[in-house]
């Protein structure tokens, strides 16, 4: 790996043996060996091609807002685009954004310019990337949208994809079922509007945040996906979970369908108290919660 180390040094700032608790909002986690901000889009093709060369394994992440990484350590490269990849373009009501870019950031930005369209994801703490991957939404909005056209690195080649051939669905997308494929950019389009209008929703919103959410603990935001019959919540309130604790890991008192970081938390903490809400809520209502949060470095049993 130090061979790896060197060759990555040209294209951008590398760190080694990094901890996924200070990369991911969730503060959990094992090190990563080598973390890599590429430089720009010539950079990151060369990134991938040098770790390929390599044998070894790598994964792109933004804010690390909704990962779940194991206790272990990874033994691979972690790309980060959410220092150098943060550009973004107002172009009438289109919005050219890049993956690194803050989705509240933006959301922000795009108020300033009388744009709306992205208020609802104004509390979202992810990136554009990470939040077109997961189709993440709130308040009954999601970003497939506002996405025109994803800007994508697939088999070797920078292609512009549909929205249409991204099948979005409810937290999910192509990019799923190809773990390979890096989003690199974003057209979205937006609808001229009123900036005080549009700045009085996302303080109403923020302040409902404030009031419901457990934002000064670390977490990785809804751990379920809603089921079809109705919210994750209340098939966790009607269990009796709520500030049910397992070592570190806790489920909120102010949200029930997050699972809080209450101080060194590990990961097997996290999944264990997801695994007992599973259970509890098969058993008791027939129902499978599926969680919206993502696992990474998992060993298969």
């Amino acid at each position: 790996m130090e061979k790896l180390v060197k060759e990555l040094l040209q294209y951008g700032e590398v760190q080694e043996n990094v901890s996924f608790r200070t990369m991911t909002t969730l503060r959990i986690g094992g090190n990563a060996r080598i973390v890599v901000y590429p430089k720009n889009i010539l950079a990151l093709t060369q990134v991938i091609r040098e770790i390929k060369e390599a044998n070894a394994s790598y994964k792109i992440i933004g804010k690390g807002s909704n990962l779940l990484c194991s206790d272990d350590d990874y033994n691979g490269v972690v790309i980060r685009l959410d220092r150098t990849f943060t550009d973004h373009y107002f172009d009438h009501e289109f919005c050219y954004a890049e993956a690194g870019c803050s989705i509240i950031a933006l959301a922000y930005e795009a108020m300033k310019n009388s744009l709306s369209g992205l208020e609802f994801a104004s509390g979202i703490p992810g990136t554009v990337g990470g939040v077109t991957f997961m189709n993440a939404g709130a308040y009954k909005s999601n970003m497939a949208d506002v996405i025109q056209e994803v800007f994508v690195f697939h088999d070797g080649q920078l292609d512009w994809m549909d929205v249409k051939e991204c099948a979005f669905g409810y937290r999910t997308s192509i990019f799923h079922t190809h773990k390979d494929w890096i989003v690199l950019a974003v057209k979205m389009k937006l609808h001229p509007g009123k900036e005080e209008e549009i700045r009085e929703l996302m303080d109403q919103r923020r302040a409902r945040r404030m009031s419901s959410q457990p934002l000064e603990l670390p977490s990785a935001g809804s751990v379920f996906r809603n089921p079809e019959t109705r919210p994750a919540w209340q098939y966790i309130e009607e269990i009796g979970y709520r500030g049910k604790r397992i070592g570190g890991a806790c489920v909120s008192e102010k949200h029930v369908n997050f699972i809080v970081n209450k101080g060194n938390a590990s990961a097997n903490d996290f999944l264990k108290l997801v695994s007992d809400i599973q259970e509890k809520v098969k058993n008791q209502f027939d129902v499978e919660l599926k969680m919206e949060v993502e696992k990474f470095n998992w060993q298969t049993k």
